[in-house]
């Protein structure tokens, strides 16, 4: 009686599976602009909070030692344009993706 079942649906599963017909393209949740969506979000987020930790560094550097002030605001500049473009480059992947 199990081989009867298993053999009866193997050959419902093969008469569904070469059934001819177009096939139904379903867009799943992964997929395209939800990705898009979703990676944008998630760049956006991690921006914000790098951003947010490299200035609190640089105030108490600059709180610590003020004479240093020029090449710490410099620097912060300079990785605040680094941490920007990672964004700016996910957005780009977002409407290659689109």
């Amino acid at each position: 009686m199990k081989k009867f079942l298993t053999t009866a649906f193997l050959f419902t599963l093969a008469a569904v599976a070469f059934a001819q017909g177009a096939p139904v393209v379903q867009k799943s949740l992964f997929e395209g602009q939800y990705v898009a969506h979703l990676s944008l979000a998630i760049a956006a987020a991690g921006c914000g909070l790098g951003q947010g930790k490299a200035v609190m560094a640089a105030c108490e550097g600059v709180a610590r030692n003020p004479q240093a002030a020029g090449n710490i605001r410099t620097t912060m500049i300079i990785g605040l344009a680094l941490i920007e473009a990672l964004v700016i480059y996910v957005l780009v992947a977002a409407f290659a993706i689109k």
